[in-house]
């Protein structure tokens, strides 16, 4: 167990210090966890709606990464973006984009074959088309982190890929506790998060995470 904790620290570590040095993406994190928290509780009494509340927050925090995150050479961290990219445990950006085509086609597909051969009956309404739609973004978020799971699973070992399920499954609680005086710091004219640089989550082997993760 002691080992799955350190792991699971190793890859938050990784995740706020490469990924989440903006106080506008923390912001906008902290805004997507609450909606994901939404998105949980719909998740049984009405899966399509859970759908679309799940990715109207995965767009939010996604707006964080693409447009307000830094790119370039990470002086923070001293490392490349480039090597950033190549070490992430979970989808850098390049996966990202692939999954935000495939949601953003969704739509179109649904419009085109009404009944996506055989899965749906034939929408009869515009509510019945929505609905249709969240039950299909529902179940490609289901089927994205599964891929990506298995890919963990051949590329790296059982472990890490369990231990990243856990970790996203669990961002919106973790994202709350962590980025709630985001929007604070935000007012205060902090655009980059001063205290990543002096971050320490109580593990020697977290100044390590890079390589390990």
């Amino acid at each position: 167990m002691s080992r799955l904790s350190d792991m699971l620290r190793t890859q938050r570590f990784d995740d706020y210090r490469f990924y989440h040095q903006s106080t506008v993406n923390q912001t906008l994190h902290l805004i997507s966890a609450m909606i994901f928290l939404g998105c949980y509780a719909l998740l049984f009494a009405d899966p399509a709606l859970a759908g679309i509340v799940g990715w109207l927050a995965m767009l939010t925090r996604q707006t964080g990464h693409f447009f307000f995150e830094p790119n370039g050479y990470d002086a923070v961290n001293d490392v490349s973006n480039d090597y950033k990219e190549a070490v992430k445990v979970g989808y850098n950006q390049t996966r990202k984009i692939v999954l935000l085509l495939v949601w953003g086609s969704a739509p179109i597909a649904l419009y085109a074959f009404p009944a996506l051969f055989g899965l749906f009956d034939p929408a009869a309404t515009r509510l019945d088309f929505v609905r249709h739609v969240g039950a299909l973004w529902l179940a490609i978020g289901i089927g994205g982190g599964l891929i990506r799971m298995i890919q963990l699973f051949v590329t790296r070992d059982v472990t890490t890929g369990l231990v990243w399920v856990f970790k996203v499954l669990t961002d919106p609680f973790h994202n709350i506790a962590l980025y709630w005086n985001s929007p604070l710091k935000l007012m205060r004219g902090e655009f980059i998060d001063s205290a990543i640089t002096d971050a320490d989550w109580g593990d020697e082997d977290t100044e390590q995470a890079a390589h390990l993760t």
